[in-house]
């Protein structure tokens, strides 16, 4: 007799194994291993080749401008092709790219160059990619998935940054750059070789990547629009925060040390938000538990908006942390539930051309009210109340089986796979 199929709840279902090595890989990915370790390479980069910050920083931009442009048709190419064909190529040429930094001459445009490759191939290694291929395998979990693989990054957002200062500490920043890079090749692609795939479908059934709305449905509904300018308004006050944490705390009487430690539980926080987000969309309408994260996340930036003291600011990061860590896990999960997975990754790829627009702006935003009042006060309650006003809006996403989804599987006879048999 045949082997039965194991249920998502087992641990030992293969699709665990698929999170598994997709949460290593977002692990080492652009929007974890360049994001949050970009930081530390900033001042040996600017004494070394007597390059202003400012010159170093717009390499970041460049990257981040670069993920924006790249990710609908990167997305499109995921919708095309297994997610393994994109990701595996990706992946080699980040690590490449990012160890080949080692290699720095004093031209600015060899750097701004290496950047532009890695902001081409940056969501082939990101969380886009995954998220496909991880909700194919899921139904009732998948929520936790979701939360399990985005949950890499939040962990990388911990430890990556201790670890590349010290690498530049001891053997420098070349050295560092090319064990970084290695760390790619060496801890990411592994896993993706051998466990991440889409789910295969069961004899005589269409696979579940099959089924759901077109690109044109996804783009005509309003709950796709919803989704973009939530996303959008909450990350320009997200990441304007989280840039300029560590300045603001400091210009207000807390230690460098105090703000060091703020930053790490904004990371910690996230990750919690991540997982804790995972398993209550399981259970609940996930446009609710939206709505209580930015509700929180923009309690978190009124309360920076005067924190002075290190308990203060603690507490508002570690509010920002969670309800925006969360909020990550919100994006595919809804797009998998309204639009099913036949245009996900082209619709999740214009959702992040959203994002990363927002994510350049809101650090611009906070810089500039600062030079010109010297203080973020007045922004960030501003950007509260912004984050408040989206909140609200989650509010008007309609139930799942009422989009683009659910008409484009009564077009095609009403039937859906789910996991091994057809559902009415």
């Amino acid at each position: 007799m045949p082997t039965p199929a194991r249920s998502e709840h087992d641990l030992s279902y293969e699709g665990w194994r698929v999170v598994g090595a997709a949460s290593v890989g977002v692990f080492v990915s652009f929007a974890s291993l360049l994001v949050y370790t970009f930081g530390t390479f900033l001042k040996p980069l600017s004494e070394e080749f007597s390059w202003s910050r400012e010159a170093v920083s717009a390499a970041f931009g460049i990257a981040a401008m670069t993920v924006a442009v790249c990710s609908p048709p990167l997305g499109l190419l995921l919708d095309r092709v297994s997610a393994r064909r994109v990701i595996i190529p990706a992946l080699t040429i980040f690590g490449c790219a990012f160890a080949s930094l080692a290699l720095l001459t004093p031209g600015l445009w060899h750097l701004y160059a290496v950047f532009v490759v890695i902001g081409i191939v940056g969501n082939g290694t990101a969380q886009m990619a995954y998220s496909r291929a991880v909700s194919s395998w899921f139904e009732s979990r998948r929520g936790v998935a979701l939360s399990v693989m985005l949950s890499g990054g939040a962990f990388g957002s911990m430890v990556l940054p201790p670890i590349a200062q010290a690498l530049i500490d001891t053997a420098g920043w070349r050295t560092a750059f090319a064990v970084l890079g290695l760390m790619v090749l060496v801890v990411g692609l592994p896993g993706v070789v051998a466990f991440v795939r889409e789910r295969p479908s069961a004899p005589g059934l269409t696979p579940p990547a099959a089924h759901g709305a077109s690109v044109r449905d996804g783009l005509a509904s309003r709950a796709f629009w919803i989704l973009v300018v939530v996303l959008f308004c909450s990350s320009i006050a997200q990441n304007g925060a989280i840039t300029h944490l560590a300045a603001l705390l400091t210009d207000r009487g807390v230690s460098a040390t105090g703000a060091a430690l703020a930053v790490s539980a904004l990371g910690a926080a996230g990750l919690a938000g991540r997982l804790a987000t995972g398993w209550l969309i399981d259970r609940f309408f996930a446009a609710h538990v939206s709505f209580v994260l930015l509700v929180l996340a923009a309690a978190g930036t009124y309360l920076l908006s005067w924190a002075d003291t290190l308990p203060a600011g603690l507490l508002g990061a570690a509010m920002i942390g969670f309800g925006m860590g969360g909020e990550s896990d919100i994006t595919p999960y809804m797009l998998s539930r309204y639009f099913g997975l036949r245009s996900f990754s082209t619709l999740y790829g214009l959702t992040w051309t959203a994002y990363a627009v927002a994510g350049a702006i809101g650090p611009v935003l906070m810089g500039q009210a600062f030079d010109a009042t010297g203080s973020y006060e007045a922004l960030l309650a501003r950007l509260a109340a912004a984050t408040l006003a989206v909140a609200a809006i989650t509010l008007l996403l309609p139930r799942y089986g009422t989009g683009a989804a659910a008409t484009s599987q009564a077009s095609h006879g009403g039937r859906s796979y789910r996991f091994g048999r057809r559902s009415a």
